[in-house]
Protein backbone atom coordinates (compact mmCIF):
# COMPACT_ATOMS: atom_id res chain seq x y z
CA UNK A 1 0.00 0.00 0.00
CA UNK A 2 1.18 3.37 -0.97
CA UNK A 3 0.17 6.95 -0.70
CA UNK A 4 0.72 10.39 -1.09
CA UNK A 5 3.17 10.52 -3.46
CA UNK A 6 2.61 13.69 -5.37
CA UNK A 7 4.36 12.57 -8.25
CA UNK A 8 7.68 11.30 -6.71
CA UNK A 9 8.80 7.70 -7.74
CA UNK A 10 11.45 6.52 -5.25
CA UNK A 11 13.28 3.53 -6.64
CA UNK A 12 13.35 1.35 -3.68
CA UNK A 13 9.68 1.05 -4.05
CA UNK A 14 10.09 -1.58 -6.85
CA UNK A 15 12.25 -3.82 -4.21
CA UNK A 16 9.94 -3.53 -1.34
CA UNK A 17 6.88 -4.39 -3.51
CA UNK A 18 8.62 -6.67 -5.06
CA UNK A 19 6.48 -10.06 -5.76
CA UNK A 20 2.93 -8.78 -4.60
CA UNK A 21 -0.25 -9.51 -5.74
CA UNK A 22 -1.56 -6.14 -6.11
CA UNK A 23 -0.53 -2.73 -5.13
CA UNK A 24 -3.59 -0.50 -3.44
CA UNK A 25 -2.72 3.53 -4.08
CA UNK A 26 -4.53 5.87 -1.80
CA UNK A 27 -4.71 8.52 -3.64
CA UNK A 28 -2.80 12.20 -4.14
CA UNK A 29 -0.75 10.43 -6.64
CA UNK A 30 0.94 13.25 -8.63
CA UNK A 31 0.74 12.12 -12.17
CA UNK A 32 0.69 9.17 -14.59
CA UNK A 33 4.55 8.72 -13.76
CA UNK A 34 4.03 7.36 -10.78
CA UNK A 35 1.47 4.86 -11.77
CA UNK A 36 2.97 3.65 -15.01
CA UNK A 37 6.21 2.28 -12.54
CA UNK A 38 3.42 0.75 -9.94
CA UNK A 39 1.81 -1.03 -12.96
CA UNK A 40 5.66 -2.72 -14.10
CA UNK A 41 5.16 -4.36 -10.69
CA UNK A 42 2.12 -5.48 -10.07
CA UNK A 43 -1.40 -4.74 -10.85
CA UNK A 44 -2.97 -1.25 -9.27
CA UNK A 45 -5.79 -0.30 -7.93
CA UNK A 46 -5.94 3.43 -7.29
CA UNK A 47 -8.30 6.33 -5.96
CA UNK A 48 -7.75 10.30 -6.42
CA UNK A 49 -6.88 12.91 -3.48
CA UNK A 50 -7.02 16.31 -3.30
CA UNK A 51 -4.20 17.05 -5.95
CA UNK A 52 -5.16 14.82 -8.23
CA UNK A 53 -7.59 15.22 -11.34
CA UNK A 54 -10.75 13.98 -10.42
CA UNK A 55 -11.81 12.73 -14.23
CA UNK A 56 -8.48 10.87 -14.77
CA UNK A 57 -9.95 7.94 -15.81
CA UNK A 58 -7.05 5.86 -13.89
CA UNK A 59 -8.13 7.03 -10.80
CA UNK A 60 -11.54 6.59 -8.64
CA UNK A 61 -13.38 8.12 -5.75
CA UNK A 62 -12.69 4.52 -4.03
CA UNK A 63 -12.46 1.46 -4.60
CA UNK A 64 -13.47 -1.71 -3.00
CA UNK A 65 -11.46 -5.71 -3.80
CA UNK A 66 -11.68 -8.41 -1.85
CA UNK A 67 -8.33 -10.52 -1.58
CA UNK A 68 -7.68 -14.11 0.40
CA UNK A 69 -11.39 -13.28 1.68
CA UNK A 70 -10.19 -9.83 3.46
CA UNK A 71 -12.08 -6.99 1.74
CA UNK A 72 -10.62 -3.90 1.36
CA UNK A 73 -12.31 -0.07 0.55
CA UNK A 74 -9.64 2.31 -0.16
CA UNK A 75 -10.90 6.16 -0.18
CA UNK A 76 -7.89 9.05 0.22
CA UNK A 77 -9.48 10.86 3.17
CA UNK A 78 -9.80 14.43 2.21
CA UNK A 79 -13.43 13.42 1.92
CA UNK A 80 -14.09 13.40 5.58
CA UNK A 81 -13.86 16.61 7.73
CA UNK A 82 -11.03 15.05 9.40
CA UNK A 83 -9.12 11.95 8.25
CA UNK A 84 -8.53 9.90 11.45
CA UNK A 85 -8.91 5.91 11.84
CA UNK A 86 -11.89 6.00 13.60
CA UNK A 87 -13.60 8.58 10.64
CA UNK A 88 -12.63 6.35 7.94
CA UNK A 89 -14.12 3.04 9.78
CA UNK A 90 -17.48 4.95 10.64
CA UNK A 91 -17.42 6.35 6.79
CA UNK A 92 -16.64 2.87 4.75
CA UNK A 93 -17.57 -0.91 4.82
CA UNK A 94 -14.29 -3.39 4.81
CA UNK A 95 -12.51 -5.91 6.67
CA UNK A 96 -8.99 -3.19 6.37
CA UNK A 97 -10.02 0.56 4.71
CA UNK A 98 -6.82 2.01 3.34
CA UNK A 99 -5.95 6.26 3.73
CA UNK A 100 -4.24 8.87 3.37
CA UNK A 101 -4.20 12.35 2.98
CA UNK A 102 -2.67 12.88 6.31
CA UNK A 103 0.68 11.57 5.52
CA UNK A 104 1.26 10.07 8.74
CA UNK A 105 1.49 5.90 8.88
CA UNK A 106 -0.73 4.57 11.19
CA UNK A 107 -2.20 0.83 11.90
CA UNK A 108 -5.54 0.88 14.15
CA UNK A 109 -7.91 -2.35 14.80
CA UNK A 110 -10.91 -1.33 16.25
CA UNK A 111 -12.52 -3.44 18.68
CA UNK A 112 -14.68 -5.47 15.90
CA UNK A 113 -10.77 -6.10 14.68
CA UNK A 114 -11.70 -3.96 11.49
CA UNK A 115 -8.56 -2.43 10.14
CA UNK A 116 -7.74 1.23 9.03
CA UNK A 117 -4.19 1.48 7.88
CA UNK A 118 -2.39 5.04 6.63
CA UNK A 119 0.71 3.56 4.85
CA UNK A 120 1.69 7.17 4.84
CA UNK A 121 3.42 9.43 2.10
CA UNK A 122 5.95 8.55 0.23
CA UNK A 123 6.39 11.45 -1.69
CA UNK A 124 8.22 14.34 -0.78
CA UNK A 125 8.99 14.97 3.46
CA UNK A 126 6.58 17.13 4.66
CA UNK A 127 5.87 17.55 8.24
CA UNK A 128 8.95 16.22 9.45
CA UNK A 129 7.51 12.90 9.19
CA UNK A 130 9.37 9.90 7.59
CA UNK A 131 8.54 8.29 4.13
CA UNK A 132 6.83 4.99 4.37
CA UNK A 133 4.82 2.44 2.38
CA UNK A 134 3.27 -0.33 3.93
CA UNK A 135 2.51 -3.99 3.40
CA UNK A 136 -0.76 -5.83 4.11
CA UNK A 137 -0.16 -9.83 4.19
CA UNK A 138 -3.54 -12.23 4.18
CA UNK A 139 -2.92 -15.56 5.54
CA UNK A 140 -6.22 -17.77 6.20
CA UNK A 141 -8.32 -14.91 6.24
CA UNK A 142 -6.33 -12.54 8.43
CA UNK A 143 -4.70 -9.20 7.50
CA UNK A 144 -1.51 -8.28 9.20
CA UNK A 145 0.18 -4.62 8.00
CA UNK A 146 3.76 -3.37 8.20
CA UNK A 147 4.68 -0.05 8.33
CA UNK A 148 8.19 0.52 5.79
CA UNK A 149 10.37 3.32 6.11
CA UNK A 150 11.72 4.85 2.87
CA UNK A 151 14.37 6.80 4.94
Amino acid sequence: MISDTHGLWRPQIATIFEGVELIIHAGDVGGGTVLESLRRIARVVAVFGNVDDPHDPMLSRERSVTLGGVSIHVAHGHELPRATPEAVLARHAGDVVVFGHTHRAVVFTDPSGRLAVNPGAAGPRRFDLTPSVARLTIRRGAAAVEIISLA
